[in-house]
């Protein structure tokens, strides 16, 4: 069972938002700490409110369409478990299938669409905006 679809079934097991809440901080304290050399400014994700920092790598995969790895993390614990989130869907993923990625499909399908502030969720967007892009640079060659 792949790291996404665990996610996914302990959130439908978690009713009580509060529940979900501590659960998406225990993803986050569960991401490997990013080494102070990846933390900089150029690896910083712009539109987040809190600071969010994100590394794209490839991967052989199909001709022209790389495996994408991505390593993130952030100063803040919710926003940390989402990143935890974004990278059990994207990372590990071919450049192609990351690009379809559907972050708002997901959200709803947690149960978190309507539990994050308007900051967050476009944080958040902004990171998935990222890490397409990353893809797409990555197919492009």
């Amino acid at each position: 069972m792949s790291k996404l679809q665990t996610i996914i079934d302990d959130f439908e097991y978690l009713e009580d938002w509060e529940d979900r809440y501590r659960y998406l901080i225990e993803i986050g304290k569960a991401l490997p700490d990013m080494p102070e050399e990846d933390r900089t400014e150029d690896n910083k994700v712009k539109g987040c409110a809190s600071q969010v920092w994100l590394v794209a790598e490839t991967k052989p995969g199909e001709a022209g369409d790389p495996t994408m790895v991505f390593r993130g993390d952030s100063d803040a614990h919710i926003v940390r478990g989402l990143v935890g989130i974004v990278l059990a869907a994207t990372s590990e993923q071919s450049a192609s299938d990351v690009e379809k990625f559907d972050e708002a499909a997901l959200l709803a399908k947690l149960g978190l669409g309507e539990h994050l502030t308007p900051q967050r969720a476009n944080g958040l967007h902004a990171m998935v905006m990222r890490i397409k892009a990353h893809a797409a640079a990555a197919r492009a060659g």
